[in-house]
């Protein structure tokens, strides 16, 4: 319960010394990590602007979750907001247990207003940062926070240990209630309003309005050096990060050691982690972090930028901060170039365990499609879609459904291919679309090996898409721009040391390879983590099969799961 108090009476960088501290002192067996979360309405001023927002534990971000590789961790969620809520931990493989995994109406039901559901998880296998969030409606705008997993005792990092560490949480801010500009939205037919800022830990900086109290601040001393553990937190923006002066040495993403390698800036996704280490190494003064998106697709974006700042020990707060400089925000060179430099560590304790024979190959392409709607704007709904199926949300669980064999929740019959190739990243296709809505999932065998091609389309419009895996890991296997080419693209494969990852990135009118080993028995959610096209269909689920050991099949359901 030590990790729940200081939750509550510590913050930033001194609760994360104080818990390090604690966590070293652990003995060498497994503990049992105990939190409280209560989802509850609280008024929050930014920009100007007062309104009600839901938080966990009255926090925006929320509380940071600590914890040790081996631990079991068991969260309370008690839901006093007048809001469905679940709570997903992102990134955590739940080994047999997705009944702890969040998404609602994917492996559970939501806690509804008044009720309590205990996650109760093993972290196995697992070091480094992840983070948690809001699986249900925009909720998770707001509703988000870390997870720091530190390795076994006695267990140093595979990089120079820091001095200190810092969370950082990217995120959006709405003016208005972000439930209603989702809801204005599907009224329409069309996107919703675009966020209005761009926030560092809650804060979106001296930038904007009457933001000077509200801008995060990181005091550092000449010499030394920290990590920062950065998290995407926004719903819709890929994002730059990068501080004045300073380069990065980029360490881990999505809770896996990389090879080590320097930039000035990084690209991450929504859903994506990256833990860079940075040396304060340059004169004493105030130097400003940044935060802005990358979009280098024919469609609107929050482009204003949200500011921090790193001061050295001793510099007063009258001196301006040095301005920080980002890549254009259209700078689809350097996103190409900055994700080919990601590589596993690939070493003996942490190897990188490529699947090189695959048992069954998955093309999905991913479009956009118009559902007719006589009271939307133009008389259609926009939708989103893989193999031209947009996903429609059952009202029970499918983790209940396959547990239990309910017939009519789901069809397991999702397509391995689209149902007629085509030119994908040709011209703008507008007509005859042939979209469809269905509740339709991919069934995957046991211990089977799978390579994905997820392929951008010019169905409507092409974008970048951050897709994201519950319940695994996968190994980004290669990535191009155009269409794949199943027979020469696959000879330029990287099965050496290609990096592992929860969340990739599929660039704009291009295509991404990932494999992985379905060890993990239930259904497990694949979705793009763009809220806005989630919200349109663009998902679906794989039901991997129980495996023929006693270790292989789906946990029993928890007591207190909650109902449909």
């Amino acid at each position: 319960m030590a990790s729940r108090n200081c939750s509550n009476f510590f913050s930033g960088l001194t609760c994360s010394l104080f818990l390090l501290l604690g966590l070293l002192s652990l003995p060498a067996e497994a503990a049992i990590k105990k939190y409280q979360f209560d989802v509850q309405v609280n008024n929050v001023s930014r920009l100007c602007h007062a309104k009600p927002i839901v938080t966990v534990n009255g926090r925006f971000p929320g509380p940071t979750i600590y914890v040790r590789e081996g631990d079991r961790v068991l969260v309370n969620v008690t839901n006093h907001a007048q809001y469905n809520m679940s709570i997903h931990w992102h990134g955590l493989k739940q080994y047999r247990n997705g009944w702890a995994d969040g998404p609602a109406y994917i492996t559970q039901c939501p806690i509804k207003t008044g009720n309590s559901y205990t996650y109760d998880f093993n972290v196995t296998g697992q070091r480094g940062t992840l983070w948690w969030h809001a699986h249900i409606f925009w909720l998770r705008a707001t509703v988000y926070g870390a997870i720091v997993i530190m390795p076994k005792p006695g267990t140093p990092f595979p990089f120079p240990q820091p001095n200190r560490e810092e969370v950082i949480l990217l995120g959006e801010w709405w003016h208005t209630d972000v439930e209603e500009v989702e809801k204005q939205g599907q009224k329409m037919g069309l996107p919703p309003n675009m966020s209005d800022a761009h926030t560092i830990n809650g804060k979106p900086g001296p930038l904007f309005p009457c933001s000077e109290k509200h801008t995060f601040a990181m005091e550092v001393e000449s010499g030394k050096t920290y990590l920062l553990r950065i998290i995407n937190a926004a719903l819709n923006d890929e994002l730059f990060f990068a501080i004045a002066g300073h380069n990065f040495t980029v360490v881990e993403v999505d809770a896996v050691y990389t090879k080590p390698f320097t930039t000035e800036a990084i690209l991450i996704a929504p859903g994506q982690t990256t833990n860079v280490l940075v040396q304060a190494n340059q004169k004493p003064g105030r130097y400003f972090m940044a935060a802005r998106p990358f979009n280098d697709a024919p469609i609107p974006v929050d482009n204003k930028t949200a500011t921090g700042i790193l001061q050295y020990k001793g510099i007063p707060n009258s001196l301006l901060p040095t301005l920080a400089q980002l890549p254009a925000s259209n700078d689809s060179e350097f996103a190409l170039n900055y994700n080919k430099k990601l590589r596993s560590l690939n070493s003996p304790k942490f190897p990188a365990d490529v699947p090189q024979k695959v048992d069954r190959k998955l093309f999905y392409t991913i479009g956009f499609g118009k559902d007719s709607c006589p009271t939307c704007v133009n008389g259609t709904r926009l939708l989103a879609t893989l193999n031209n199926i947009s996903f429609v949300m059952p009202q029970t669980a499918l983790l209940q459904a396959h547990y239990f064999n309910l017939k009519g929740v789901f069809k397991a019959d999702f397509p391995d291919k689209p149902p007629k190739p085509f030119n994908y990243t040709g011209a703008p296709l507008t007509a005859s679309l042939g979209t469809s809505r269905a509740t339709r999932l991919s069934k995957i065998a046991f211990n089977s090996t799978i390579e994905l091609v997820l392929q951008d389309t010019n169905l409507l419009t092409v974008e970048s898409h951050p897709f994201h895996l519950h319940g695994y890991n996968f190994f980004v296997v290669g990535t191009g721009i155009g269409n794949f080419d199943p027979v020469k693209d696959p000879a330029n494969y990287n099965l050496v040391d290609p990096i592992e990852r929860n969340t990739a990135a599929v660039p704009t009118g291009g295509w991404t390879a990932i494999r992985f080993r379905a060890d993990n028995p239930g259904v497990w959610f694949l979705h793009c983590h763009l809220e806005l096209h989630t919200g349109w269909g663009l998902k679906t689920a794989f039901a991997v099969e129980d495996g023929p050991g006693p270790d292989q099949s789906v946990l029993p359901p928890p007591t207190d799961l909650p109902p449909c």
